[in-house]
C-alpha cells in the first residue's frame, strides 16, 4: 500500500520542499501539495514530479499518512489542524503531523499533546536554510518530539535536509530555531547599529564591507546582508514584521523563566525601532535604515541604489 503525503503551505519554503519529497520518492507515494492562494498554485503549474499533485482543495489532505505543514505563525496552524475546516480530523488514524512552520515554543508544545490527544503522532521540526537551501534539499532540519517518530520521520526528512537532527522532546526544535534565529538577529542588529557608525566616522563602506564579511566579524548575517545594504536592496529576504515572532518568542521564555537575556533584549529594541519606523515589510537589513538617518549618512557603494 503507498504511503500518502500531504504539504499544506506552497510559500517560498513550502514549494520546493513538496518537491523535493515527490522527486525523491520511491516511486509508490502520492504527494498532495495544498495552499489555499489559486495564484500560488497557478504559479507553481510549470513543475511537475511523479506523484505530486497540486491543488487548493483541502479534500485532498484527506486519509494522508503524512502530513506537512509549511505556515506562517502558531495561530495559523493551530487554525488549519483545528479549525471549523480542520485537518486533523481528516488523516488517517495514527498518522504523522510533522509541522515545518517556525512558531513559539509553548505554542509547539500545546498543539502536539492535542494532535497526540487525537491519536496522531507528531514532530516540530522547524527548518533553516532559506529558500535556495530548500530548492537543493540542503535544509538543517531541527526536530523535537519521540525518538520513534524522529526515526520514523527520518528518511523523509532527508529528501528536503542534509542535517537532520533530533534535538529532544516536543517542543525542542521550535527552541532551538529560536535560538538560531535569535543569535542570526543579534548578528543584523550589530550591523546595523555599527556600520552607520563607521561610516559617520569616515570609513569607506565598500572598504569596510570587505573586513566585516571576512575578518573574525564575519557571519552569515554578514556575507548575506552587508552586500544589499551596500546597494541598498532591502526587499530580497523575509520580512522583519512576520520574523519578529522569534524575538517574541525568545522574551516569553525569558519572561516565563527568569532567563537575564540583556543582549537580545537590546536587539529587539533594534527590531522595534525598525518596525516603528515603517519597515516591517522590508528584510532584516532595513534594520540599518534608522540608524542611517539619525546619523545622516548611508552605507552604500558608490553608484544606484534602489533606495
Amino acid at each position: 500500500m503507498s504511503r500518502r503525503i500531504a504539504v499544506m503551505g506552497l510559500g517560498q519554503m513550502g514549494w520546493p520542499i513538496a518537491l523535493n519529497l515527490a522527486r525523491k520518492g520511491d516511486g509508490t507515494e502520492t504527494v498532495a501539495a495544498v495552499d489555499a492562494d489559486p495564484a500560488r498554485i497557478a504559479g507553481l503549474a510549470a513543475h511537475a514530479a511523479p506523484g505530486l499533485t497540486v491543488t487548493t482543495d483541502t479534500g485532498a489532505v484527506a486519509g494522508a499518512d503524512t502530513l506537512f505543514l509549511c505556515l506562517p505563525d502558531g495561530d495559523v496552524v493551530e487554525s488549519v489542524l483545528f479549525g471549523p475546516d480542520g485537518l486533523a480530523p481528516r488523516l488517517a488514524p495514527g498518522a504523522t503531523v510533522v509541522d515545518l512552520s517556525t512558531i513559539a515554543h509553548g505554542k509547539a508544545v500545546s498543539i502536539g499533546r492535542a494532535l497526540g490527544a487525537r491519536g496522531l503522532r507528531v514532530l516540530d521540526a522547524p527548518v533553516s536554510g532559506a529558500p535556495a537551501g530548500a530548492e537543493a534539499g540542503t535544509l538543517t532540519v531541527m526536530c523535537g518530539g519521540e525518538p520513534e517518530t524522529f526515526a520514523a520521520m527520518r528518511p523523509l526528512l532527508a529528501r528536503i535536509g542534509t542535517q537532520v537532527l533530533h534535538m529532544g522532546p516536543l517542543g525542542s526544535g521550535q527552541l532551538t530555531k529560536t535560538i538560531n534565529n535569535v543569535i542570526y538577529d543579534i548578528n543584523i542588529a550589530a550591523l546595523a547599529e555599527v556600520l552607520p557608525m563607521a561610516v559617520a566616522m569616515g570609513l569607506d563602506p565598500g572598504r569596510l564591507a570587505t573586513v566585516v564579511t571576512t575578518g573574525t566579524s564575519r557571519s552569515y548575517a554578514s556575507q548575506y546582508f552587508v552586500p544589499r545594504i551596500l546597494q541598498g536592496a532591502f526587499d530580497e529576504g523575509y520580512p522583519l514584521g512576520k520574523a519578529y515572532k522569534d524575538l517574541v518568542s525568545a522574551a516569553a521564555i525569558s519572561v516565563e523563566r527568569g532567563f537575564p537575556m540583556p543582549v537580545t533584549a537590546a536587539a529587539t529594541a533594534t527590531y522595534q525601532t525598525a518596525l516603528l519606523h515603517g519597515h516591517g515589510d522590508r528584510d532584516k537589513g532595513a534594520m540599518v535604515l534608522p540608524f542611517e538617518a539619525l546619523l545622516g549618512v548611508t552605507v552604500r557603494a558608490p553608484g544606484p541604489s534602489s533606495e
